[in-house]
């Protein structure tokens, strides 16, 4: 995927969590897009860095890359979404390239790709691209509104449980 690709779901992606956090599609709505648009964005052209340096698809798309972005909110509070723009970025470059990346560098040399991949200049890339966000939305969607009910439903089934052994 090319960074046109990567700014294009990012800022889809960026648009849609946003509407899922703050449906009400009022002022609150546009300044959530605004917040998770811009992080997502950033952390979906952050990987694509090592072509400056290092090996591509390898330095900067990687798992450990992943885990560090991941924990940025601890230490930057403003950092919350970069993840998520990291981890499409990966999900784009495996499923939407015929060369994929290599998750496990620098321990593993080896790529990964989808047997779904694309050339960068395919006129199946936008729509390759667009399934990808829409999965994402979906995936989101169910974090955000299922997620949180099977953990208060579980949350009920077991009180019982724990009453009893308590009580």
């Amino acid at each position: 995927m090319n960074k046109r690709g990567h700014v294009l779901n990012a800022v889809l992606l960026g648009v849609g969590v946003g509407v899922l956090l703050h449906p009400g599609l009022d002022r609150a709505t546009l300044f959530a897009v605004v917040e998770v648009c811009v992080p997502i964005t950033l952390g979906a052209l952050l990987p694509d860095v090592d072509t400056a340096f290092g090996r591509h698809r390898k330095t900067l798309h990687n798992l450990p890359v992943l885990v560090v972005v991941a924990a940025f909110p601890l230490y930057f509070d403003n950092l919350h979404f970069v993840w998520i723009g990291v981890l499409t970025h990966y999900v784009l470059d495996v499923l939407g390239t015929k060369r994929g990346i290599a998750p496990f560098y620098p321990v593993w040399d080896r790529e990964f790709r989808s047997p779904t991949g694309v050339a960068v200049d395919s006129r199946w890339t936008p729509v390759v691209l667009l399934l990808v966000t829409a999965v994402e939305l979906g995936a989101v969607a169910l974090v955000v509104y299922e997620l949180p009910q099977t953990a208060i439903e579980y949350g009920r089934q077991s009180l019982p449980a724990v009453t009893d052994l308590v009580g």
